[in-house]
């Protein structure tokens, strides 16, 4: 089943960015560059989320979103901003926000909290739930067992090695944020998750240091890559 999302930004270029990279990930978008008009719209369609820039010309995205919360309780929300303040998310979250994205931010980022919050929301499976055997050179992943196999070996994971191990490769050759890792396995961003993190890192590294050509790279201040690919 194709989501449809309602995305509202008065950016003509965000708003055209954001567009065509939901729709290449299947989703089903219905656009507006001002509150009223995405108003109107959300009163004559069925939605799934929104996703409401805050500045918005006509009606802001708080109040829009108040609005929207008065005709539909249960539509997940989330806010995109250039507004970094405490107050400014607080207020968000008060209203019923699901998620508070900061701009500038990465698409992959973006993609992936859509994702998450539909799973939560809905309790579908996403495209990438739906792979659960991973290439990666000699090395065979297969999630679903929690195991990783070559030649030589056959590895028992445990279940977060093995969510933390589909994480990184889903997005493969891409820089994942330490903590949408953090969120996605543990739920959680405090110290002793960071820490249990760059753990769980270590033991995967350890696994694949024979091969050359797969690495777990560490992205100082941001997060991690697993790279794939010849040496």
């Amino acid at each position: 089943m194709r989501r449809k999302i309602l995305l509202v930004e008065d950016d003509a270029n965000m708003r055209f960015l954001l567009h065509d990279n939901l729709e290449m990930a299947g989703y089903e978008i219905v656009a507006a560059g001002d509150g009223q008009t995405a108003l109107s719209l959300f009163m004559k369609q069925e939605f799934d989320l929104c996703v409401l820039d805050v500045m918005l010309p006509k009606k802001d995205g708080f109040s829009l979103a108040a609005d929207i919360r008065k005709l539909r309780t249960d539509i997940p929300i989330i806010f995109l901003t250039a507004k970094a303040l405490k107050e400014d998310k607080i207020l968000g979250f008060k209203i019923g926000a699901d998620d508070y994205i900061t701009k500038p931010f990465s698409i992959e980022e973006f993609l992936l909290r859509i994702e998450a919050i539909l799973k939560r929301v809905y309790n579908t499976p996403s495209k990438a739930d739906l792979q659960s055997t991973y290439q990666l050179a000699k090395f065979t992943f297969d999630f679903n067992n929690q195991v990783i196999s070559s030649p030589d070996e056959v590895l028992e994971l445990t279940s977060k090695e093995a969510k933390l191990l589909r994480l990184l490769c889903i997005h493969q050759n891409k820089i994942i944020e330490r903590d949408l890792i953090q969120k996605a396995i543990w739920e959680d961003e405090g110290y002793f998750v960071g820490r249990s993190l760059d753990v769980f890192i270590s033991r995967l590294r350890k696994i694949f240091r024979g091969e050359p050509t797969v690495s777990i790279q560490t992205i100082h201040g941001v997060g991690y890559k697993l790279e794939i690919g010849n040496k």
